[in-house]
């Protein structure tokens, strides 16, 4: 079976866009799965993410963040990683949301880290940047239920993946000679 597609495309608080092209997993209207396979080594925070490490992004056209799940290759979780954001519309060919900065980088060791609020500008409008401190705390103070469920997802979706490799290895059916 082919591999379906689909653009995921950021937009920024200051107008950028940033486009990626990613593998469609399964979905509907309103939210996506989507990987991506990192073929090189990165590292966010103090998270590495070797080569060969798995980012299944979820995005919901109802929630204000969306999450990006690295696991190894194994399957074991290196970070779950939570953009806060808005204007997420989700097409057959394109998932598009806008980035709102605040992010919270959760690892398996228990850790919660609130990143990047730093980075927004002074004159952000009153009612955004409320609504964006109030989902960081809710993520917060749901990162447990969040990371499980995040996790619960991408091991099902693993299983999916793991299932479809071995109908595309394995012939439908053997001939006798």
């Amino acid at each position: 079976m082919a591999k379906r597609m689909i653009r995921e495309v950021k937009e920024t608080l200051d107008g950028k866009t940033h486009t990626f092209e990613c593998q469609y997993i399964s979905g509907s209207p309103t939210e996506i799965a989507v990987l991506f396979e990192h073929s090189s080594a990165g590292q966010v925070e103090d998270v590495l993410l070797p080569p060969g490490t798995l980012s299944f992004g979820y995005f919901w056209a109802d929630r204000k963040y969306n999450a990006y799940h690295w696991v190894d290759p194994s399957g074991s979780t290196l970070g779950v990683y939570f953009n806060i954001c808005d204007s997420t519309s989700i097409e057959t060919t394109e998932v598009r949301w806008r980035d709102l900065m605040v992010d919270v980088l959760l690892t398996p060791d228990g850790r919660c880290r609130v990143l990047d609020e730093h980075e927004l500008p002074d004159d952000i409008d009153p009612f955004l940047l409320t609504m964006i401190h109030q989902v960081r705390d809710d993520i917060v103070h749901q990162r447990k239920h969040l990371l499980s469920d995040v996790e619960a997802r991408t091991k099902t979706l693993l299983k999916l993946i793991q299932a479809d490799q071995r109908s595309v290895d394995e012939p439908d059916c053997i001939m006798d000679p």
